[in-house]
């Protein structure tokens, strides 16, 4: 009996492995489950060798938001290692200098103490507008946000800013791949991910429907559905 293939998760800005924990008890049912420590500091290319170096000799690969980022760099520094691809509400495109001013100012206001007060708008931007009140998804984006802590966020912050243009990676990319998106997902548009599933030969594009920017939380059936489709590409 062959072995199962392991699946390697990146979580996405703030984000801690609590994101997973949804999808954990079925992905582990079909083999390893490794959540991958996005929060050491570094730029994108850094990040993704760190991960790489702890990782499994070949495995599946899904990267949530800014983990989307991290592994298109990772397909970029070792493709032979990925057998599939999930690119997770995330995008190719690079940093819009608007966007880049916004998270400048995050950074120095994380800086002066006001790292709560950051979690709770980015809150309200990640969920869908009817989750808005919800004081259990709430918390747990703030226990997740105190898992990574203020210093690794602010890591992560000027990682992201710094980050490549990734889509001359799209038509590189030959191993079986998911791109999700969510219709109501505030900080990634759907387009970003029509665009990356059209420069992805075969690539399979699933639209989770009243949705925000957490799927994983949000709608936790769905995107185990998903994932676990994915896994039989």
């Amino acid at each position: 009996m062959p072995t199962s293939l392991p699946v390697v998760l990146v979580p996405g800005l703030a984000c801690s492995p609590r994101i997973y924990d949804p999808q954990i008890p079925a992905l582990w049912r079909q083999g390893p489950v490794v959540l991958a420590n996005h929060a050491r500091g570094g730029d994108m290319a850094a990040i993704a060798r760190r991960i790489l170096a702890e990782a499994p000799l070949r495995f599946a690969l899904a990267g949530h938001s800014m983990g989307g980022y991290i592994v298109l760099e990772m397909y970029r520094q070792a493709p032979e290692r990925i057998a599939r691809l999930a690119l997770l509400n995330t995008s190719a495109l690079p940093e819009a200098p608007e966007v880049s001013e916004k998270r400048r100012a995050m950074i120095n206001e994380v800086k002066q103490g006001g790292y709560r007060a950051v979690m709770d708008r980015l809150f309200a931007n990640f969920v869908h507008p009817a989750l808005a009140r919800d004081e259990q998804l709430h918390r747990i984006v703030l226990d997740m946000a105190d898992d990574v802590g203020p210093d690794a966020f602010v890591w992560q912050l000027e990682a992201i800013t710094g980050r490549i243009d990734s889509r001359p990676t799209l038509a590189t990319i030959k191993c079986p791949t998911l791109v999700l998106a969510c219709d109501t997902d505030n900080m990634v548009p759907v387009d970003a991910s029509i665009e990356m599933a059209n420069g992805i030969a075969g690539a399979k594009l699933v639209t989770i429907q009243d949705c925000g920017h957490l799927p994983q939380l949000e709608k936790p059936q769905a995107m185990t559905e998903a994932l676990l489709d994915w896994l039989e590409m």
